[in-house]
């Protein structure tokens, strides 16, 4: 166990010894994580930089902000914390008794907004003050997992139990619809033109949200029981998603209705994550031979960037120049940096 490893799991906050009504308090601990990256140089100028969090933490989901600062949803251990690789300050947040959060994005007011499925609840926390603001849900529980914010400054979430939702932050009042054909909503992301699409893993579809009631177009991909998983669009508005049950890359243009899909390399591949960076070329974590991969549109090609094992990586997210995931596998964060 190095420096790094060592100042993790003397600080790791003890959550469930606290008292009850330190549930809403924002918990702030710095970490020196000192000589704690491990750093390899890939292939096509790819450099893949992992750094440790706290043992048990098991993160979820992780998404950079503008400072290139990285906020992860901590599930096993109710928090989420930010890492700043530039001075190796970290900073962990309690979200509250009972939290387990999934999903975590930085939303057009800088703050990060967190899926949290033990709360059912969506969770706002503030990047300058790190205060705790709980939106619960109405109605039974959603198994949240993801969130998106349209053009207007809503966010909307998926529950995997067979939810949409809707939450106006200058209203404060969250809304829930059921999906079409009940349980399976996953993965979200607002195109350009700021159509809100999401992706059914059970129900195995594209769900186009066509107005604030719910309403939803379902959009079926060629390939019987894809396994729909996650969805991101490139800078056109087409839409990609992974194909979790057969292993592949899907592409969906709203403009023409055309589908064009693509199978990731190796025997066994699990597409489970997708992003598409600033150049318009698709990452996908392959949870089937635990790697990451990149795909360029131009010539149809993947290259596979090796991470370590077992990291079991669920969501991407980017700036231009550095991709970044959360390991849960191992309890690290990672981020793939190219030119």
């Amino acid at each position: 166990m190095h420096t790094g490893e060592r100042a993790l799991a003397w600080a790791r906050p003890d959550v469930a010894r606290w008292p009850r009504w330190l549930g809403g308090l924002a918990l702030a601990i710095a970490w020196l994580l000192l000589g704690s990256a491990r750093l390899v140089v890939g292939s096509q100028g790819l450099v893949v930089e992992e750094y440790p969090v706290a043992p048990g933490s098991r993160p979820h989901d992780a998404v950079p902000d503008r400072y290139g600062r990285a906020w992860y949803a901590a599930q096993g251990d109710g928090t989420i914390g930010r890492y700043d690789p530039a001075t190796g300050e970290h900073v962990v947040v309690a979200l509250g008794p009972g939290s387990a959060p999934h999903g975590i994005i930085i939303g057009p007011d800088e703050a990060a907004w967190v899926t949290d499925g033990g709360l059912n609840a969506i969770v706002r926390v503030d990047p300058a003050t790190l205060d705790v603001q709980v939106y619960p849900l109405p109605g039974p529980r959603a198994n949240l997992n993801t969130a998106t914010f349209d053009h207007r400054g809503v966010l909307w979430f998926t529950g995997q139990t067979g939810y949409l939702g809707r939450l106006d932050p200058a209203e404060g009042v969250v809304r829930v619809f059921d999906a079409p054909r009940g349980p399976g909503p996953y993965g979200i992301a607002t195109a350009p033109d700021g159509t809100v699409y999401f992706a059914s893993l059970a129900g195995s579809y594209l769900g186009r949200i066509d107005s604030d009631d719910g309403a939803v177009t379902v959009i079926e991909p060629p390939t019987p029981n894809a396994g729909v998983r996650r969805v991101w669009p490139d800078s056109a508005g087409r839409l990609w998603v992974s194909e979790y049950n057969v292993g592949q890359l899907g592409r969906y243009d709203p403009a023409t209705g055309e589908w064009a899909e693509w199978r990731l390399p190796g025997p066994n591949p699990r597409a489970y994550a997708v992003y598409v960076d600033h150049q318009d070329k698709v990452w996908l974590s392959d949870t089937g031979a635990d790697t990451l991969v990149r795909f360029d549109p131009a010539t149809e090609t993947f290259t596979t960037v090796e991470i370590s094992r077992p990291s079991n990586v669920a969501q991407l997210g980017g700036l231009p120049g550095q991709v970044w995931g959360a390991e849960r596998g191992r309890d690290h964060l990672v981020v793939v940096r190219y030119d």
